[in-house]
């Protein structure tokens, strides 16, 4: 399905929206044709990417904001970067080693095993770590770290976050009933679910598999997440899980 997508674009236009995504993830601003002419190697002029950028936001992969020229993605244009078009950055091994032992020191006992993977993950992201299991059971850590993003400035996105944590029947929502999971990482964001003051808000999750059934292991924070960065880290923190917790390997 995504391979279709891809197929629908130009080439310079798949070029053009990279940057844009890569731009917006870094600023949180909106990115004009100017931008692309200066910093990316795209080829043409301003004028040309403005008429791309045109044709991308018909197409639902860009938006604009009411006061600004520029385009912002829409989240149809992050799931393609995230899913074909991202370069991930590689773990260190130092920070490999280090995921690794803190996991085997809670290995025998599942719940020290959650509370250690998560604070282990908000640590390393930067972000809010939570994990769930499809029985109801909740863990997180981090709260501290979404309050530097500029995103969670606004009371009201940070209060609503914040509250999810004791919602476990939206929790299940997210985890087990919104999220595709076509794959071990599923990337969602809040204006997918439809809450309010939900929308600036991503999730990058991993769903792994215990003997007593599914649990998920991921990070809340804004929906322009530096991708390449934290999808890597969630998915390895995720694989130790699943070996840890001794459930079936994922397909």
């Amino acid at each position: 399905m995504l391979t279709n997508i891809v197929e629908e674009l130009t080439p310079r236009q798949i070029q053009i929206l990279k940057s844009i995504v890569e731009e917006y993830t870094e600023t949180g601003n909106a990115v004009g044709s100017d931008v692309i002419e200066k910093k990316h190697d795209i080829g043409v002029s301003p004028a040309t990417i403005r008429n791309e950028m045109v044709v991308l936001t018909s197409a639902g992969y860009l938006r604009q904001p009411h006061t600004s020229a520029g385009r912002i993605p829409a989240p149809k244009a992050i799931k393609l970067y995230v899913n074909q078009l991202m370069e991930e950055k590689e773990l260190s091994v130092a920070e490999e080693v280090a995921a690794k032992e803190h996991m085997s020191q809670n290995k025998e006992d599942f719940d020290k095993l959650m509370k250690g993977a998560t604070k282990a993950l908000a640590d390393s992201t930067h972000s809010l770590a939570i994990a769930t299991t499809e029985k109801g059971d909740v863990w997180h850590a981090g709260y501290a770290n979404i309050l530097d993003i500029p995103e969670f400035y606004n009371i009201d996105v940070t209060s609503r976050v914040l509250s999810l944590l004791e919602e476990a029947r939206q929790l299940h929502e997210i985890f087990y009933e919104h999220a595709d999971w076509q794959g071990p990482i599923e990337v969602l964001f809040g204006e997918e679910l439809g809450w309010q003051n939900f929308e600036p808000v991503g999730i990058v999750a991993y769903q792994f598999n215990t003997p007593g059934g599914r649990g998920s292991l991921g990070i809340i924070g804004p929906a322009r997440f530096n991708y390449p960065a934290v999808v890597p880290v969630v998915r390895y923190f995720g694989d130790l899980v699943q070996e840890a917790a001794g459930g079936n390997e994922k397909e």
